[in-house]
């Protein structure tokens, strides 16, 4: 399996334990090339030195709140490269008070902002990435079991990925015949800044471990492998799946 000669954009980078970085080591030690993001200059020390480590040609800032922000982004790729092959969407948003309480209670501007982050920004990812995906490509996206079940917690987060997984079908369909294949990877809970804002999460952490039949938690290296072998060309005959890469925590029942 090789991506020599690939090209991909990855987003949501913000520190060493971020799963995009863990994908973005993944995709590089098999030949790709990589375009990588930072949220804003407050996240550039962070991110910057692993971009560097990567040998990433394009180190651009990428706030999907900031009009035109995204749509720079997309505009660097087609000068400095002219092409795209894949895409990694590893970015999730819901205001803290919406976070912690009941969906029922959520406001409207708190579910608002958590979709427009959380699964609105992979569809606009999705209409930019089209046109520079000439002879085909691969975009990916991360959720969580929480969008399948109930998990106690999770909150608002459960419906907006529930969106993210159910859009990502819609975008596989539509883009199939242009060879562009669409992926949900879930991976079981992962110790990272954003996993961070969940209540409770250490003992989320505690119970996955020990509800999953290989009774341990996934790495971020593990979601990479799998995330690696999606955009390679091994994948071409996949579209529209959700992944799951945490050690089987999904099939187990209630």
């Amino acid at each position: 399996m090789s991506l020599e000669g690939k090209k991909g954009l990855v987003v949501g980078i913000a520190n060493a334990h971020s799963i995009a970085y863990g994908c973005a080591r993944a995709f590089r030690a098999l030949g790709a090339e990589l375009a990588i993001t930072y949220l804003n200059e407050k996240a550039s020390p962070y991110v910057r030195p692993l971009a560097e480590e990567l040998e990433s040609p394009l180190i651009l800032p990428c706030d999907v709140r900031e009009p035109g922000q995204l749509e720079s982004v997309f505009s660097a790729i087609e000068q400095h490269w002219g092409e795209l092959d894949f895409l990694l969407h590893s970015i999730a948003f819901a205001p803290r008070e919406d976070l912690h309480g009941r969906v029922v209670d959520c406001s409207a501007n708190g579910f608002l902002m958590a979709m427009d982050v959380s699964c609105h920004s992979f569809i606009r990812m999705a209409k930019l990435a089209e046109p520079l995906m000439k002879n085909g490509g691969t975009l990916l996206t991360m959720s969580y079991f929480g969008a399948e079940k109930v998990v106690e917690d999770y909150n608002l987060m459960g419906p907006v990925k529930a969106a993210l997984e159910s859009a990502t079908r819609y975008m596989a369909a539509e883009l199939g015949p242009k060879h562009i294949r669409l992926h949900v990877v879930s991976p079981g809970p992962l110790k990272t800044r954003a996993a961070s804002g969940i209540n409770r999460f250490d003992e989320l952490l505690e119970k996955a471990a020990a509800r999953a039949p290989e009774r341990h938690l996934v790495t971020i290296e593990d979601v990479g492998a799998v995330a690696a072998a999606l955009v390679s060309d091994a994948a071409q005959s996949l579209t529209g799946n959700t992944i799951y890469v945490d050690a089987g925590y999904n099939i187990i029942g209630a």
